[in-house]
């Protein structure tokens, strides 16, 4: 079967694409920005990536070998509803369908799925998740939004007895999913583009949930959710005493994981939280760039607190530089900068990394959200420019930690900074 991909250079197509080579698709795919590194790994497992996608691309792929998949990101067509790609597999009549419809079929119905939804801390879950399977030595397939330190975004053996991905909320997309366990990192408002209020967003939340033959979460989410009284396929997990990882966001998503597992038979307690004490980490989560400078990929107000929380814990003395992600983001939660960069040194804050932005809407400068926190004093405006990285190795010089808070992708702060220290994209 040939497989192409539409924005294959995507945080969710990507790894799907490095799961269709890995179980003996052809793949072919395009993404109108180039990302070396992702691309090269695609191409040395056999695909053919082409970077631009002004329609040419598809239909020499096509014409090559005759296309059977045309699989697209939610993304695509918010962006461009005639997308040169779409118009041409549609009127091919190439079947078409969005990411996770695909990954749907790609798992086998013999492979038990663990799905990690939630506001935040997705990424980590799945990662642990896999990390607990790898080492118990169990037959696994997975999907990671990231790269973990101890493999690939995503692998997969035609014999794998468990598939673990995350199932993002976001355009409603985690209710294709009735996967047999989910685990929930968490529960806050967020998308406010997609779930027009609060009640939107925790309702599909309980849809989904109802899907799932068993759902794991904590008594927080499980009151947001239902109150005192849940459906009898929830479980609630206690919190897991010896999880000794830096940060609480970090031990917290652990303890999930152990409690999960330890309720499908993976393993008692002791064991799973001796494994979950050696985790390695996920890149874009505390990654390190060089010595005493991280780089972050949080950007909801509870991922931003987690991944101060890691920072403070490592150093009494932390520098941030903020790139906020989403305009129509900064204005629903203006008022949460209020207290949220309390306990460091100093704080430099870059303009709004813009993108799905609601055009009526004005841009909220970085002068205009410092003057939201109680003390601004420590923070000033800045660009991604000599100055920046000139004040970046001022702090390393002294001593401090610097993390660079940002959602990352092309033009972000963190390729920025990935280009200024020389670091792979």
């Amino acid at each position: 079967m040939h497989i192409y991909f539409s924005g294959v250079g995507g945080a969710g197509i990507f790894p799907c694409a490095v799961l269709a080579l890995k179980l003996g698709y052809s793949v072919t795919g395009s993404d109108l920005a180039d990302s070396p590194a992702k691309f090269q790994k695609l191409r040395d497992l056999g695909a053919t990536i082409e970077v631009g996608q002004d329609g040419s691309q598809i239909r020499n792929a096509d014409r090559a070998n005759n296309i059977d998949w045309f699989v697209y990101s939610s993304a695509l067509l918010m962006h461009n509803p005639d997308h040169p790609e779409y118009v041409y597999a549609e009127k091919k009549n190439i079947k078409m369908s969005k990411l996770n419809t695909f990954l749907n079929e790609l798992t086998s119905s013999n492979q038990k799925q663990v799905a990690i939804a939630g506001t935040h801390g997705k990424t980590t879950t799945t990662a642990m998740f896999v990390w607990l399977l790898k080492e118990l030595g169990l037959k696994h397939g997975y999907m990671v939004g990231g790269e973990p330190a101890f493999g690939p975004a995503a692998d997969i053996t035609p014999d794998a007895e468990w598939f673990v991905f995350e199932n993002d909320e976001f355009d409603r997309r985690f209710l294709e999913f009735s996967p047999h366990y989910t685990i929930l990192s968490g529960v806050t408002y967020d998308h406010f583009d997609i779930y027009p209020t609060e009640s939107d967003y925790h309702d599909a939340f309980r849809t989904y949930i109802s899907q799932c033959r068993q759902a794991y979460m904590c008594a927080t989410d499980r009151d947001t959710l239902y109150g005192q009284s849940a459906p009898e396929n929830i479980v609630v997990l206690p919190e897991i005493d010896g999880i000794k990882l830096l940060g609480t966001v970090n031990r917290f998503d652990a303890s999930m994981v152990v409690g999960a597992a330890s309720d499908m038979g993976l393993g008692d307690t002791g064991t799973l939280v001796k494994i979950m004490n050696r985790f390695p980490g996920v890149k874009r989560r505390f990654e390190k760039i060089t010595e005493n400078l991280y780089t972050d990929y949080a950007h909801t107000p509870e991922k931003i607190r987690g991944a101060l929380g890691v920072a403070k814990e490592s150093s009494e003395h932390v520098v941030v530089i903020y790139e906020p992600l989403h305009n129509t983001r900064q204005h629903r939660i203006r008022d949460q900068y209020k207290d949220m960069f309390t306990g460091i040194k100093k704080l430099y804050w870059v303009p709004t990394f813009l993108a799905r932005e609601n055009p009526d809407q004005a841009v909220l400068s970085p002068k205009e959200l410092i003057a939201d926190m109680d003390n601004p004093e420590i923070a000033q405006p800045a660009s991604l420019d000599d100055d920046l990285r000139s004040v970046i190795d001022l702090h390393l010089e002294a001593g401090d930690l610097v993390l660079v808070v940002s959602a990352g992708g092309a033009n972000s702060l963190d390729s920025w900074l990935r280009q200024e220290f020389k670091v792979n994209q």
